[in-house]
């Protein structure tokens, strides 16, 4: 157990107990305890491999290799259609988590067998993710922010294309290119 992150446990909230069962459980794996994204992050000679997290209607457990689990069980979740790597085990109770107790134990090591491997997983390079015309022709227009674009890191820049490319309209696009043009070129991802 870390002192560093006591905090994050002894918050009160709606997943306090199930947030303590997950914790006692991994640890019981010979993972390190850190606080990373001001979440409780388990890590094997400082690779990620499992993380807590709450949300509104469950809590989690995220394994950051997770499509690389075998998930006999048939249960990890994709959160999103663009999440590549990472799958959750998700629960609505601390009660649930105890009777689910040694198949979350099952999936922990085997995430740090697939840590202690060194699998790595192929993601989709940015050249495959769309490119919304608007941003495509502001970037034709200002050389600049074309550099700059090309001189952030892949998931940075996939980052401002999943953004750029979910609304309907081209108007609420162009907003959106415009609102972060300069912080594309102070070099920031979507949320620094």
């Amino acid at each position: 157990m870390s002192p560093s992150i006591d905090a994050f446990f002894s918050k009160t909230s709606r997943w306090q107990e199930a947030f303590h069962q997950l914790r006692r459980i991994i640890l019981d794996s010979g993972l390190v305890e850190e606080l990373k994204w001001g979440k409780p992050c388990y890590t094997l000679q400082g690779n990620n491999v499992v993380l807590i997290h709450g949300f509104k209607e469950y809590c989690a457990v995220l394994f950051h290799k997770g499509v690389l689990l075998r998930d006999e069980e048939g249960i990890l979740i994709q959160q999103t259609e663009n999440v590549q790597v990472a799958r959750q085990l998700r629960f609505t109770s601390a009660e649930q988590i105890v009777e689910m107790e040694p198949i979350i134990k099952g999936y922990v090591l085997e995430a740090i067998e697939v840590e202690e491997s060194g699998a790595q997983v192929e993601l989709k390079k940015t050249s495959e993710f769309n490119m919304p015309d608007e941003f495509r022709q502001t970037l034709d227009e200002n050389p600049a922010l074309k550099a700059a674009f090309e001189a952030l890191t892949p998931g940075r820049q996939r980052g401002y294309l999943l953004h750029f490319s979910q609304p309907k309209q081209s108007k609420t696009r162009e907003a959106r290119i415009e609102k972060y043009m300069q912080h594309i070129l102070d070099g920031k991802g979507l949320n620094d």
